[in-house]
């Protein structure tokens, strides 16, 4: 068996060090950024760390409610649709014999990877027109909704063709009734599925930007990809200081739904039945 070199393993070292500076710099820069007064496009430490960038931020009433309000809602109802469809839709292709349903599974991602979003804005901004959902939070959730499902049907299809048939079969023997069956079966044990497929809904919806900025029209109702611009001058030049700190109050939802979800369920996802 060969063996690197020495000078074969300092390049490979120096690699991952440049490779890691890449990914570690724009976080550095979203943690400090915001103390420092001055803040410019370089991660420089805050000589006096200030919270005046925070304060400013909390006085713009339309970022906050953004954030706060219209993020919310368009990031949950999407997760909580798109987990519930998903789980029902992958559950009755895996189990009822359905012709074709692979097929249809294949055909549903491929048209929604090459279909992007901004190629169909037209048609959904016109069937958004003719249902009445123009400046409507629930337009800007179906269309997430409707985007993000094919994915999560593929994903969520893998976990409940994991699960054996003889489980449902043996609770159907002993009397359980199919919605039972599916609630007491399959459910504990597709759960690590339900929430991978949730938290990937959510962080797509809470950083959408294309879809709210062409179906919404109040500011009121825009979410806070769209408020970023309120800390834009009339020239279009960003106030770096009011950015970087609304950036780093944009990323603590997703990050406490990780950590949340990591705390309560530990990303062990031990189900209830054993093989």
């Amino acid at each position: 068996m060969n063996r690197m070199s020495p000078l074969a393993r300092a390049g490979l070292f120096l690699l991952a060090i440049l490779l890691g500076l890449f990914f570690v710099l724009p976080m550095l820069w979203l943690i400090t950024a915001p103390l420092n007064p001055r803040t410019t496009l370089s991660v420089t430490l805050p000589s006096q760390p200030s919270l005046d960038n925070f304060r400013a931020v909390f006085d713009n009433g339309f970022a906050i409610r953004a954030l706060l309000v219209n993020n919310l809602i368009i990031g949950g109802g999407a997760m909580v649709l798109v987990a519930v469809v998903a789980t029902l839709a992958s559950y009755s292709l895996s189990r009822t014999r359905v012709p074709g349903s692979k097929l249809l599974v294949y055909v549903l991602i491929l048209f929604s990877s090459v279909v992007s979003g901004t190629a169909a804005m037209v048609p959904i901004f016109l069937l958004a027109y003719n249902l009445g959902l123009i400046n409507e939070h629930i337009g800007v959730i179906l269309v997430m909704t409707g985007g993000l499902l094919p994915s999560a049907i593929f994903i969520m299809r893998d976990f409940v063709d994991s699960i054996p048939r003889s489980y449902e079969e043996a609770a159907l023997v002993c009397g359980a009734s199919p919605r039972r069956t599916f609630w007491d079966v399959a459910m504990p044990l597709v759960r690590p599925g339900v929430l991978v497929v949730a938290i990937w809904a959510f962080v797509n919806a809470w950083g959408a930007f294309l879809v709210p900025l062409v179906l919404l029209r109040s500011p009121e109702k825009m979410p806070a990809s769209i408020a970023f611009y309120s800390f834009y001058t009339e020239a279009g030049t960003p106030n770096l200081p009011l950015v970087s700190a609304y950036a780093f109050l944009y990323t603590i939802p997703v990050l406490l739904l990780y950590l949340i979800i990591n705390w309560r369920f530990g990303f062990r996802f031990f189900g209830g039945i054993k093989r």
